[in-house]
């Protein structure tokens, strides 16, 4: 990657936004051509076509690459809320069971208080 080559994915996506409206501005420019009372100039007609495909193709890469780097971006990949959540339903589970076997042994000691 040369120096002067965007980094963030904002400024390549602004880049792609400019050659954008240079498509339509080309577009017009044709239509313009095609349309002049003295006929269509063939050399201007090639250049500013080869210029509107090699722009086209350009454009749809950038966002072919942008949107291949957006799917592999996963934001939430070290996020810890299953295992937050898995062990705090452990815990309560724990809590209930100690609970049981409090009260089992409650009973217990009540049975061997009254023999």
């Amino acid at each position: 990657m040369d120096p002067q080559s965007p980094t963030s994915s904002l400024q390549r996506l602004q880049i792609v936004e400019k050659r954008i409206v240079r498509v339509l501005e080309l577009a017009g420019g044709l239509m313009d051509e095609m349309a002049s009372p003295s006929g269509p100039r063939k050399e201007l007609v090639n250049k500013q076509c080869s210029e509107f495909m090699q722009l086209i193709k350009d454009i749809q890469m950038t966002l072919r690459e942008e949107i291949k780097s957006a799917c592999e971006y996963r934001p939430f990949e070290k996020c810890d809320y299953v295992p937050r959540i898995s062990n705090e339903i452990c815990y309560k589970k724990l809590e209930y069971v100690i609970a049981q076997l409090d009260e089992m042994k409650q009973t217990i000691e009540g049975y061997h208080n009254a023999a």
